[in-house]
């Protein structure tokens, strides 16, 4: 259930996203400075789920998550200056020199990185069938990527705008694995923070370099686009952290391209290549890979004490003190008590376990 729950989150997270590329891209067209359109969609963000926050308040249906706390504060500055201050202004630099299409699909990098990220430097468990997927996806972003040796705005024949979404991709995977550290957290918290703090630093950097806002109308949809396509994407994001880790989540996000790519041949009218059509088969290839994997083996949970939202499930049998919350779902400390059975899983909470 906790995976078919994790891959329904990532999966609505990356429509949201996907949609919200070539979104920006017409926005881009109508003369907004890039910089400061990543600041408008993270600050439309944040505003966003703060509004949101505060209403759920007001009216009691708030979900019952755990706060961020002090130490979370270094992973909250790193993923703040990966996810919210790179990523987005190298994605807006690449999107001015990419056609909508074409930078939608190359967004497919960030699930690569994710897992890559994930694999070598957080040792999630990451098998063959995941691995041919991510070889088919870098070579359909490759071969969106190269435009011949000598092209116009071109370094060895790679575009420099694709090289930035690229770079937007590797900013963003290191995020996700960062983000996989505060999961357990509020995830409209975190998002709304993000969102606030990102949006804030780079419209101030677009300003001071001689960018100016655009009309009110313009000001609005970049808030609109930022608070559904970053803020709402991202907490589905968080929640799918949960239940799937940072390589399944970024594997099912890499949906997010397919949708995009096909609303902005619609808004944009842009032709479809046969370059186009042989980096989706790929890129549809190595999706269909991540998502038919299975992991099943006998494993060991180690005692863990830790708070987040959770029911009494098979991994949360645990007694309650006189000052615990009632009812279901609900979000106290709590202790896990050592545990071996075997059973389907990802690298949730609960099974980031050694192989």
């Amino acid at each position: 259930m906790k995976v078919q729950s994790g891959s329904t989150l990532a999966i609505a997270s990356a429509g949201l996203f996907g949609a919200s590329t070539p979104l920006a891209k017409m926005l881009l067209g109508d003369g907004v400075n890039p910089w400061l359109l990543a600041g408008l969609l993270y600050l439309g963000s944040g505003i966003g789920l703060a509004a949101l926050h505060l209403i759920l308040r007001a009216r009691g249906d708030a979900p019952a998550e755990a706060p961020l706390e002090r130490r979370d504060a270094p992973w909250l500055a790193l993923v703040i200056l990966c996810g919210g201050v790179a990523g987005p202004l190298l994605l807006m630099l690449g999107l001015s020199h990419t056609p909508a299409s074409s930078a939608a699909l190359l967004l497919n990098v960030e699930g690569l990185a994710t897992m890559g990220i994930a694999w070598l430097a957080f040792r999630e468990n990451v098998d063959r069938r995941l691995l041919l997927g991510a070889l088919a996806i870098l070579s359909g972003a490759a071969l969106l990527s190269w435009q011949g040796a000598g092209g116009a705005g071109t370094a060895d024949g790679l575009g420099l705008g694709a090289l930035a979404i690229v770079g937007a991709c590797v900013a963003w995977g290191l995020d996700n694995n960062l983000t996989r550290k505060l999961s357990s957290s509020d995830p409209v918290q975190i998002a709304m923070l993000k969102g606030l703090v990102a949006g804030a630093v780079n419209l101030s950097l677009a300003l001071s370099s001689g960018a100016r806002l655009p009309p009110l109308p313009q000001m609005a949809a970049a808030g609109t686009i930022g608070f559904l396509g970053y803020g709402v994407s991202l907490v589905l994001f968080v929640l799918a952290l949960r239940h799937l880790g940072a390589a399944r989540t970024g594997a099912y996000f890499s949906a997010a391209p397919f949708i995009g790519a096909i609303l902005a041949i619609a808004l944009f009218d842009e032709p479809m290549t046969w370059r186009l059509g042989a980096a989706t088969l790929l890129m549809a290839v190595g999706l269909y890979l991540h998502l038919v994997e299975r992991h099943d083996h006998e494993h060991t949970h180690e005692a863990l004490e830790h708070s987040h939202r959770h029911i009494h499930d098979e991994h949360h049998q645990h007694t309650h003190g006189p000052n615990d919350p009632p009812g279901e779902p609900h979000t106290h400390w709590h202790r896990h008590q050592p545990m071996t059975h075997r059973h389907p899983h990802y690298p949730d909470l609960h099974h980031r376990h050694a192989h």
